[in-house]
């Protein structure tokens, strides 16, 4: 699944398509995807225009001049693509992109003005879309109960300790609760933690003062330099461009099972937590 980098990749490709521009016409391949689209779902967004684009954890919201947000989720495979026509032009800083996604997983097509069609492809279909007014956010089932974001102020060392106070799950599953920060996902906790000395199994309790310091700091740096990589391509991630993500090529633990880890100690080894794989050093994280 996208995870917070690469969600905020697509967000910046899409951001010259649709930002600022008006949504002339919606048109839907199929009456779901992961969920049902709401009632009149098209015909609310036709005519509106996109005041802006954002980011919360690994949700798309595009904010509508109508008072109202449309938000995006990309599930396991989803991903967006950009075209335009001869009329592209007509608007310096029009992007365009040749979509490479098999169409027979087309789903959703935004036509936005200047010729510009931004196309939706999810071929397992664990993405959906919906639209709220903008003014009852904080009550959105899928956004109320989110912690900060990793590289917002509030997000800390002392935050971490706070958060984890007697907790007693492993600090891993206190990382990925998005009720304790926004965005994480399986690969960046396991490159947070090995940057951080922290091993998985340690429980949250135990991850505070100079400890929850180390990790919040190795949760940002991992993050950031994700972001400027483009993310991580696994499987079926692109983004806007259909450019795949680069960060995979410096994992330290993920997906290194056995090869030698930095440290020149010990092997990278993989334990299941929650049916999740954890990738860690037993000699660098204790």
């Amino acid at each position: 699944m996208p995870e917070l980098p690469e969600v905020e990749t697509v967000r910046r490709g899409l951001v010259p398509a649709m930002e600022g521009r008006r949504i002339e016409a919606v048109r839907l391949a199929r009456p779901d995807l992961r969920f049902p689209f709401p009632d009149g779902f098209a015909r609310c967004l036709t005519g509106a225009r996109v005041t802006r684009l954002d980011r919360r954890a690994k949700y798309l919201l595009a904010r509508l001049d109508t008072g109202q947000t449309l938000l995006m989720h990309l599930g396991m495979s989803g991903r967006f693509s950009i075209s335009a026509g001869a009329d592209a032009g007509a608007r310096p800083g029009a992007f365009v992109y040749a979509p490479p996604a098999d169409p027979r997983h087309d789903h959703v097509v935004f036509e936005i003005e200047d010729g510009i069609e931004v196309t939706y492809n999810d071929p397992r279909r664990f993405g959906f879309m919906t639209v709220f007014a903008t003014a009852g956010e904080d009550d959105q089932p899928f956004l109320k109960s989110l912690g900060p974001e990793p590289d917002s102020n509030r997000f800390s060392g002392p935050y971490l300790s706070e958060a984890f106070a007697g907790r007693r799950s492993p600090v891993k599953a206190g990382l990925l609760d998005q009720s304790v920060v926004a965005g994480l996902g399986n690969i960046y906790v396991c490159e947070a933690l090995w940057r951080a000395r922290i091993s998985p199994r340690r429980l949250c309790a135990s991850v505070a003062g100079a400890r929850a310091e180390r990790l919040a700091a190795a949760v940002r740096a991992v993050i950031a330099e994700a972001i400027t990589a483009g993310g991580s391509t696994l499987r079926d991630y692109a983004g806007a461009d259909g450019a795949m993500g680069y960060f995979q090529h410096s994992f330290d633990v993920y997906g290194r099972e056995g090869q030698p880890c930095a440290c020149g100690k010990t092997r990278i080894r993989r334990i299941l937590q929650a049916n999740r794989s954890s990738f860690y050093c037993p000699v660098c994280q204790r």
